[in-house]
């Protein structure tokens, strides 16, 4: 239940870095993802892929309260985002 859970919050912030452009993303929201982000990644320590993309997705949310980021770079980690959302909904056995 908890992996479908953290695999929902991956496709909404994988939705939000996709279409950051359009929206006018509020700042109380970013950093509510980014921070998710950063804590999801932490439950993995690094140390496989899955938690990197949580981390640069943080990273990216928090800078783009800072500052505006290439939209390619929120297209490609909101892409990862989204996959890795989309397969924690699968289940295998």
């Amino acid at each position: 239940m908890l992996v479908k859970i953290l695999g929902l919050v991956d496709l909404i912030a994988g939705l939000i870095l996709i279409f950051q452009s359009e929206i006018n993303l509020p700042l109380k929201v970013a950093l509510f993802f980014g921070m998710v982000l950063l804590l999801k990644s932490s439950l993995g320590m690094l140390k496989d892929f899955g938690s990197w993309i949580d981390f640069l997705g943080g990273i990216l949310f928090l800078s783009s309260v800072l500052f505006s980021t290439p939209s390619i770079i929120g297209i490609i980690i909101g892409l990862l985002l989204i996959q890795k959302g989309i397969f924690s909904f699968i289940e295998l056995f």
